[in-house]
């Protein structure tokens, strides 16, 4: 096949009966990889709450580092992509985050979480270059009209790290019971200094060998080849050619996406971060936080089952209406959860995660389709408003620790009615003539 550089304003679209499987098979591990490592900020959350006895507004802070450097990172990462490639672009990220695993190592052993919170930037920069690169290079990897069922395919993967990483993370981060706070004030300062350097110390292993298996990858990708291509500017829906506004910014459907991806990252954030301290609530399951770690599976694996099978409904529905439809589904379950208690605001919470599914690869394909030219900023965009997840579950946090952890879900209950109202007409675009 060709290899046509991406450059400038140069209109370059996939060639015709083209096979990028291989591509696209390549591209799946990291979408394994960076949900793995997102997901285990799940279980390092509660972990690192007792280690360092914080409420939960200090405790979300590890959310808030590690989501900022979307929000910091992405558009500088697109500028990257430009001038380096989507291949280079890709290593890189992967380098980065690599770096971000052994600064754990050292955060362990000074027992530091201003340390912790650091590896935590490091780390999500080099995802962030990873996700501006590899979302849009899935979208245009293939025909416009399917851009959407394949993201979501390979964001499927995404979701399989992100229901492995739970059950791992309890086993060997959360394998000794954390102490409550009224127990760790009790304890001795020699005690207390002892049992934070164990707690802290049990991330060190497994971020060690995150750091060696993403250089690993980083190597493969160096040497392996991948197709260079560039979207075009045609309208996925109506086959129409788009208007070009002279920027990213000039796009409606692209900004109102954008806030999509902010509001559903933020939710989908908060109520995974919530889940181990909100099952292990005496109204709700009273589970253990080793055992509540385990049910988080339950809500990414629902993501990962989800995925696939949207990828295949999304060839034969308009990925606009599943998208609303799964919006309403989500904010009905949230309610849910909200005004029960046992089993019921148990699972339909874990039922979340189902629905969640195609969200973003739904909302990040709608939003950047017609950019042509400006894809990699708007990629850089989209993935600037993953920051969501920084800010939501700071709100959320403060609100469960002024009005409980129950009603503090109203918050991702209107994020996701917004989400909704993008998939019932918030994504669709301007054409061309249709003003600016």
């Amino acid at each position: 096949m060709a290899s046509i550089p991406v450059t400038g304003a140069q209109k370059t679209t996939t060639e015709p009966g083209a096979d990028y499987s291989f591509a696209l098979s390549v591209l799946t591990s990291l979408f394994f990889m960076w949900g793995f490592i997102t997901c285990l900020n799940d279980i390092l959350i509660p972990h690192l709450k007792a280690v360092f006895t914080l409420n939960y507004a200090q405790s979300m802070l590890i959310q808030f580092c590690f989501f900022m450097a979307y929000f910091i990172m992405s558009l500088p990462s697109g500028s990257i992509i430009e001038k380096i490639g989507y291949k280079k672009g890709i290593c890189a990220g992967l380098a980065i985050a690599g770096a971000g695993c052994l600064i754990f190592y050292p955060a362990a052993s000074m027992r530091s979480y201003p340390l912790f919170l650091t590896a935590f930037f490091v780390l999500a920069s080099g995802i962030t270059l990873l996700q501006v690169a590899a979302n849009p290079y899935v979208t245009i990897l293939g025909s416009p009209a399917t851009a959407s069922s394949r993201l979501n395919l390979t964001q499927a993967f995404n979701s399989l790290g992100t229901t492995i990483a739970p059950y791992l993370g309890s086993i060997f981060i959360l394998a000794v019971a954390v102490k409550s706070a009224g127990d760790i004030s009790a304890l001795p300062p020699a005690e207390l200094a002892a049992y934070q350097a164990a707690e802290a110390g049990s991330v060190q292993t497994p971020y060690l060998w995150l750091a060696v298996v993403l250089f690993l990858i980083a190597a493969v990708f160096a040497v392996i080849k991948l197709p260079q291509i560039e979207a075009g500017t045609t309208d996925p829906e109506s086959g129409k050619e788009e208007y070009d506004p002279g920027s990213a910014w000039g796009y409606r459907h692209l900004k109102l996406g954008a806030l999509g991806i902010f509001l559903y990252v933020g939710a989908e954030v908060a109520i995974g971060s919530f889940l181990v301290n909100y099952l292990g609530q005496s109204f709700v399951g009273g589970l253990p936080e080793s055992v509540a770690a385990k049910y988080v599976s339950f809500y990414w694996g629902g993501a990962m089952v989800g995925r696939f099978i949207g990828s295949g409904i999304q060839r034969k529905v308009n990925p606009g209406k599943l998208l609303a439809f799964n919006g309403f589904a989500t904010a009905f379950l949230t309610a849910v959860t909200m005004l029960t208690t046992g089993g019921v605001a148990m699972w339909s919470i874990l039922l979340i995660g189902l629905f969640n599914s195609i969200m973003f690869p739904t909302i990040f394909s709608l939003g950047i389709a017609g950019l042509g030219s400006h894809t990699g900023k708007g990629s850089g965009i989209m993935c600037m408003a993953i920051v969501g997840g920084a800010i939501i579950p700071v709100l959320q946090g403060f609100l469960a620790d002024s009005i409980g952890i129950h009603h503090a879900f109203i918050l991702p209950l209107l994020c996701y009615l917004y989400i909704a109202y993008y998939g019932l007409s918030g994504h669709k675009p301007r054409l061309a003539g249709a003003g600016s």
